[in-house]
Parts: C-alpha cells; structure tokens; sequence
C-alpha cells in the first residue's frame, strides 16, 4: 500500500484559508470602538465597547481572492504582503550573484576545515547571533536571506537541510519570544498596556536565556544524531537531493579562498550589517532592504568582473527561484485578510475577554497566555497583536491584582511560541520552502521542544504573578 504523502504547503495554507472561510458562516460578526492611539500612531480598540454587527461571511470567490488580496488588497487598496514577497525576490537575485563569485563555496570549505572535529559547536554560536538579532530588533523576515548561505555550511558539516533551517528559525524566534527591547512586540506591547517597557524585563530575561539553552541543546541532539547515522535525519529521503541542490556537487570543484573571494564576503557580511542598522535604527523596512540588496547585488558583480549579461541574468533567474516563497508568504497573509473581512476577528477578542474574568492570579496569566497562542495563529504578526489585544487585556490584569508587564510577557512568549510552528507566518513557510523541509516534518522535529517552552513559560509567569502578590 503506498503510503499517504503529506500535502504542499500551498494546500495546507488555502485548506486554512477556506476554514476560516466557513468560520465567517457560523462566529457572530462583532467590532470594538477604535480610538487614535497618538503614541503607538494607529487607531486601537477601547475595552468594553465590544458590539454585535451585521455579518459579512465570505464566500468561494473570497477564498480565491485571498491570495492576492495577501499580496494587495483590491478593495481597500492597501498593500498585504508585496512588500515582503518582493524583498524575498530580491534575496533571491542577491543570494544569486555572491552564488555566482564561488566566494560562498570557498568560504564554506574554509569554514569547514576551521571547525574540525568541533561542527556541532556552530550550533548555538549561530543560534546566539539570531537570537540576539530576534530579542533587540524582532529579526524575521530578514531571516530568510541566510537558510541558503548557512544550509550548506551545516550540510558539508556532516548535519542536514533540517539543522540548518533550525538553526536560523530557532535563534530568531527564541530571541523573539524572549524579546527583551524588541521594538515590534515588547515596546509596542507596553505602550498599548500603558505601562513602560523596562517593567517584567529581568523575567523575560530569564525566558530567554533558559529558551535559548532548550532550543540550542534540542538542536545539538539532533544533529549529533544526524553526523553519526545520516539515515536518522527526519529528511533522509532528501539527502542526495539536497546534497545536489545545496552543494551543487556535480559541478563542484576545489576552490581557492582568494582575496577577492574574501572581498565578496566582506561586502556579504557588512550588507546585512547596513540591513540590521536600517531595521532597528534606521526606519528601514522592506523597500529600503530591498534596494540595499540590489545595490550590493551590482556592487559585487562589478567586483568579481561579471559581465553585465551574466550579472543580470544571474540575478533574474535567481530571483525566480524564489517566486514559490513569494506565494506562499501571500497565502499566509491571505488567512488574515480572510477573517478581517468577515469581521470575526473582534469576536474571539471578545471571547478571551470574557474568558480570563474572575481568575485567581495564577490561573489568570496561565489563561492569558493560551488566549494569546490561539489569538496568535491567526495574527501572526506582533505589532498587530499587540495593538490588537493589549489595549483590552491590560486592564483586565488590574482587577486580577497581576502586574500588566507579566501581561506583556505572556503576550509575547505565546506569539513566540506559536511563530516557531504557525502556518500563518510567512517567516516559517518561507524559510521550510527554502530548506525544501515538509511542514509535517518541522511539526515532528519542533513539537517536543514546544512543549518543554510552554511549560518553562507557565512556570515562569506563575512565579511571576506569585511574587507580585
């Protein structure tokens, strides 16, 4: 009997997409009031002004329109995802020509013979960099520009495509759900929560320091496991597949580490430097990330003496590669445009209102916290949520006697939790498609981990809300 495969991540997102198309149908329509929030600069619900409104459930055509309106919404004409599936392009073009140089491919092997005997210890040296990278500035999508430089490197290693992808997930979103000063989620969070962001910090600390020690122990095991028998790797049916699309080992001959191949990586390594201080300093987003890309893209190939024709096809036709991740990015953000759209979003916000009246302390932040993993498989996003949820459940600590900040922190640990698995973000979908790592796969490996967090965070907030009483 041949045995059932497990369906394509562009299946699993429109089987989402419709779900939530039928939810439309049977959850009651609702809105909040919404106030302009001058400091956060966006309009957020006022708390008890929860009121019933005519439904608006979607239909088939919804379902079909949901991909583009992920891309840009026709009818309100604001842009969804295009910003992002256009960056992810332009890594592509980028990842392409440094590709082209063969300054990845010698740096690999430079690196390799560096570290060896002592490979496994790259693990938590790069997970420590993404998640300083996640807890300072919420690192995301701009993760997806490194699973084809670092894949290969874990790959050549003695490891597989799944360590890599972990490595890079994992440390963004273990620093993410540790956020410590992350603009996008702790500083955000606290504002709506009319509290600063300096309160809870020492806890959230402590989850992500303890969060980072699980993640990087839970890589590790897996991939000494994978270095010792090659056939326990959880994509061992990939393995000659993935060793010709990440290595190219065909085509793969000895190379030199030049000064110019040191060159190339130099300017690599500093564009995504320039990148890190444009997000989190600069008021860079996607389009000015983008341009940066395409700059160094043209800067490099000059550099290495491509000629023009082959400097942009190398460009365009590595760009294609990523077209598959630009779409996925845009079903995931169709699921949203789905539910605000049949105005059911308000509603399960009014139903985790009702939900968490009345607890003791402990009960109430451990509610809390479930309340925001089940909001935040379907609000992916951490600014949206926070400004979304924060302005209704922050008050509601007040008359549960626990501090707003440990509201805060059980915000932000649950959407970190569920962005390390949510099909809804474009960050996990993206980065397995790059990785060519079936989600049923990542659900298998990621699981234990996941309950070992949610049980260090219920333990951690239960203290929390105990010392604060």
């Amino acid at each position: 009997m041949k045995k059932m495969k497990f369906p394509s991540v562009y299946t699993v997102l429109m089987v989402i997409i419709a779900a939530v198309t039928l939810l439309t149908h049977i959850v009651p329509a609702g809105q909040y009031e919404r106030v302009m929030n001058t400091l956060l600069d966006r309009e957020t619900p006022v708390a008890g002004s929860y009121r019933p409104v005519d439904p608006n459930p979607q239909g088939v055509t919804d379902i079909l329109m949901a991909p583009v309106a992920g891309f840009f919404d026709p009818e309100s004409n604001e842009a969804g995802a295009i910003d992002v599936a256009l960056f992810v392009l332009f890594i592509g073009g980028f990842l392409g020509i440094v590709g082209k140089t063969g300054a990845i491919d010698a740096g690999i092997g430079r690196v390799t013979q560096a570290m060896q005997g002592r490979e496994k210890w790259m693990i938590p040296l790069v997970m420590a960099l993404f998640a300083a990278g996640g807890t300072t500035y919420g690192m995301a999508e701009e993760t997806l520009a490194f699973h084809l430089l670092l894949i290969p490197v874990f790959i050549t290693a003695g490891f597989d495509a799944l360590t890599g992808v972990a490595v890079v997930l994992l440390g963004a979103g273990i620093g993410v759900l540790g956020s410590v000063v992350n603009p996008f989620s702790t500083i955000i969070a606290s504002d709506a929560a009319g509290i600063a962001f300096t309160e809870g910090l020492w806890l959230r600390v402590v989850i992500l320091v303890l969060g980072f020690v699980l993640c990087a122990m839970h890589v590790m095991r897996y991939a000494e496991r994978v270095r010792k028998d090659p056939q326990a790797s959880l994509v061992a049916d990939k393995r000659e597949s993935n060793l010709e699309f990440f290595l190219k080992t065909e085509k793969k001959v000895e190379q030199e580490f030049t000064g110019r191949h040191k060159l190339i990586l130099l300017l690599f390594v500093l564009t995504f430097g320039l990148m890190i201080w444009g997000v989190s300093l600069g008021g860079w987003w996607m389009a000015e990330m983008s341009a940066l890309l395409l700059a160094a893209s043209i800067l490099i190939g000059l550099l290495d003496r491509m000629p023009e024709a082959v400097l942009t096809e190398t460009f365009v036709s590595s760009a294609s590669d990523f077209l598959g991740v630009a779409f996925v990015i845009a079903l995931a953000r169709g699921i949203v445009v789905v539910m605000d759209a049949g105005q059911i979003t308000d509603t399960v916000l009014f139903w985790a209102e009702q939900s968490v009246t009345g607890l003791s302390e402990a009960a109430f932040i451990n509610v809390m916290y479930w309340i925001q993993v089940l909001l935040s498989f379907f609000i992916p996003s951490s600014s949206g949520l926070a400004v979304l949820t924060m302005p209704i459940m922050a008050p509601l600590a007040d008359f549960a006697s626990v501090g707003r900040e440990l509201v805060v922190t059980a915000f932000q640990s649950a959407l970190g939790l569920v962005n390390l698995v949510t099909p809804t973000s474009a960050v996990i979908m993206g980065g397995l498609t790059i990785a060519r790592v079936p989600y049923n796969t990542w659900i298998k490996f990621v699981l234990p981990l996941l309950v070992q967090l949610s049980i260090l965070i219920m333990v951690l907030l239960s203290l929390g809300s105990w010392m604060a009483s």
